[in-house]
């Protein structure tokens, strides 16, 4: 590997150039040079696979075989841990000097979008679950500190049962406090249990799950709403579960269902306030959700159920985010989802 350093607008930025093997049919070994910004310092321990994203192209993947007990899940027991940002991806200041906000930042898609975004310019807040999502929180607090611009300010992450109302106010007012104002609201929390009949589904769970996937949603927004302004952008995590349905994420798939809807009739409110609403609707992605929600013979074999025979990595998903969040890219964007599903044909 050698390096050269160019200037850019933003700062002086490192272009590296990694050459990969790529085995042939023939056994032999071709290697190709990949340039890319180095624009903040990852800890190996992050990618302990170099090769993760070579074999998860090619559609062979089996997912060893794991389970955790509880929910909210944890990245850092996971095997391997999901990949959260990659060296192809060009920041170029598309959100700089914006505030976000981001549910469920601290580990999977909610980590992947917070690090895009500081890789972008923003300076990020994000909200995780005290106690279980202690560890998963500090690193990310590291990723976005490393990766932040100069001029964004040191990230922040606030504990939070989102479920209620008054806990999304505190968010919002310490996140207000702190910054000044919202410009970007990401609702992203989610949970899910799986049952193979809606018998199973009594009145506690589905009132757990809706709190935490839909209520928060409404929550978060009605309070953030005072403190954003024409050209702020609203991003609601669904699923392609809301398309195609689930059998066995019943209650789940509801709630993603509910988002969807959520997104379009909150889109027709706030277009005269210049203030966009869209949607990521994901495909199988490789997150803690799915070693806390899945028995270890699904977990295995998760994602293989897709056209392109694999689960997803949280880094293919955050860049829809980024688009959605950046005025210069989706200005003529409301009201709609992208689907980041390898390759499942939903329509609506």
């Amino acid at each position: 590997m050698f390096n050269r350093t160019l200037s850019s607008s933003r700062s002086l930025t490192t272009i590296s150039t990694l050459c990969i093997n790529f085995p042939s049919k023939n056994k032999t070994h071709h290697s190709i040079p990949i340039l890319f910004p180095v624009t903040q310092k990852i800890s190996s321990k992050y990618f302990p696979n170099n090769n993760l994203f070579v074999r998860m192209a090619s559609g062979e993947q089996k997912f060893p075989p794991q389970k955790q007990d509880t929910q909210p899940g944890k990245e850092h027991v996971m095997d391997p841990l999901p990949q959260f940002t990659s060296p192809d991806y060009m920041p170029s200041n598309k959100l700089q000097g914006k505030i976000a906000v981001i549910t469920g930042g601290d580990s999977g898609i909610g980590r992947a979008v917070c690090n895009l975004f500081s890789l972008e310019g923003a300076t990020v807040a994000f909200t995780y679950v005290k106690g279980d999502e202690d560890k998963d929180t500090r690193d990310t607090l590291e990723i976005i500190k490393n990766g932040k611009s100069t001029d964004a300010k040191d990230p922040m992450a606030v504990a939070a049962d989102l479920g209620f109302d008054e806990n999304c106010k505190r968010v919002v007012d310490e996140v207000v406090n702190a910054y000044g104002r919202i410009d970007i609201l990401v609702n992203n929390a989610a949970e899910q249990y799986e049952c193979s009949s809606v018998e199973e589904i009594d009145e506690p769970r589905l009132e757990r799950v809706f709190r935490t996937n839909i209520f928060s949603y409404f929550f978060m927004t009605r309070h953030a709403l005072k403190h954003m302004k024409e050209g702020s952008s609203i991003i609601n995590t669904t699923s392609v579960n809301a398309y195609k349905g689930n059998a066995k994420l019943l209650d789940y798939t509801s709630t993603k269902g509910a988002i969807v809807a959520f997104t379009r009739g909150l889109s027709l409110q706030l277009v005269s306030k210049g203030i966009r609403v869209n949607g990521v609707a994901p495909g199988p992605i490789w997150t803690p959700l799915i070693p806390a929600s899945f028995q270890e013979e699904e977990t295995a074999q998760f994602g293989g159920q897709v056209p392109m025979n694999r689960a997803g990595q949280p880094i293919e998903v955050a860049p829809s985010y980024v688009f959605l969040a950046s005025n210069q890219c989706s200005s003529y964007f409301t009201g709609q989802v992208l689907h980041p599903n390898g390759g499942t044909v939903v329509n609506g």
